[in-house]
């Protein structure tokens, strides 16, 4: 490809970034957001690390990974299955948004106050300093949502840019999307080494990965995608757990002013999550009913997995 038409491409891609900006201003707080977030993991990284410092980001990238095999093995029952009913796939998306929203009250909220509040004496303070956490990491969504390019299951393409993608690429972005608030709520969970926190969390985010893994593998599979490109694809999006949980668990570090923060953020991305884009996803075929059910068995079962662990 020749320079001019190199230089054409980036100013297309440039005018349509600049049009996003323009229309939501508050993503680019989101992409500011997580470029801080950035900047902090690489602070992070300069300093020595401890032995307990290792090990947490030891169990917080295993943990991660735990959240990439459950996506990939969701996938895999796309070998036997021909079709997965609609109503099957709704009521196990709402399963799934159930238990993230109970990781995101029992395992997120609940310990960030709790520390929040031993950290700055004061109820109130402690609970805006979560709600800062909180208000980070539903910006940080919107900066995800609005300027990266991705795949609405139902509403087609979305993103600045999407054009220059084929279809499996933009599936794959939207997975990452979803993935990468999860793995961070990962390693915000493991960054004070307490496992009571942190194993309940990895668990529910881990069981919610396997519904989610199949239905998009299935959505792939029907829109003529060979079986084990699905399969890959599907796997493919969950590789971001990992690496949320090392950036989670690194933005953290043994601050105890950045861990309820930390946590408010990993809470406020994946409500985001579950609000903007898997609630709606079940509600749009008919069988919200049955959705909203399988929601409150997902929220039962996480909040007696988490008190049980």
């Amino acid at each position: 490809m020749n320079t001019s038409a190199q230089q054409s491409r980036a100013g297309g891609w440039a005018a349509a970034l600049g049009r996003r900006a323009r229309h939501h201003p508050l993503s680019v707080l989101g992409l500011l957001s997580g470029m801080a977030a950035l900047a902090a993991v690489a602070h992070g990284l300069s300093q020595p690390a401890n032995a307990q410092t290792a090990q947490n980001v030891r169990w917080a990238f295993l943990g991660g990974s735990a959240g990439f095999a459950a996506t990939a093995l969701g996938a895999l029952p796309i070998l036997f299955l021909r079709r997965l009913p609609q109503k099957a796939e709704d009521v196990m998306l709402g399963g799934a948004a159930g238990m993230m929203l109970a990781a995101a009250f029992f395992s997120l909220l609940v310990p960030a106050l709790e520390a929040a509040e031993r950290f700055t004496g004061s109820g109130w303070t402690g609970a805006l300093l979560v709600v800062a956490g909180i208000a980070a990491g539903v910006a940080l969504m919107l900066g995800l949502d609005a300027f990266t390019p991705h795949e609405h299951e139902r509403s087609g393409p979305w993103g600045p840019g999407h054009e220059r993608f084929n279809r499996i690429w933009l599936f794959v972005f939207a997975v990452a999307i979803h993935n990468l608030p999860e793995g961070m709520a990962i390693g915000v969970g493991y960054a004070q080494g307490d496992l009571k926190v942190a194993l309940p969390l990895t668990a529910a985010i881990a069981l919610q990965d396997v519904p989610e893994g199949l239905a998009v593998a299935m959505t792939l599979k029907a829109i003529g995608t060979p079986v084990w490109r699905a399969i890959a694809v599907a796997a493919a999006g969950g590789l971001l757990e990992p690496l949320g949980a090392l950036v989670g668990v690194l933005l953290v570090g043994n601050s105890v002013v950045a861990y309820p923060m930390g946590l408010g953020l990993a809470a406020g991305a994946m409500l985001f999550v579950v609000s903007h884009e898997v609630i709606p996803e079940t509600h749009r075929n008919g069988h919200q009913t049955l959705a909203t059910v399988g929601l409150m068995i997902g929220f039962v079962v996480m909040m007696v997995l988490d008190t049980a662990l």
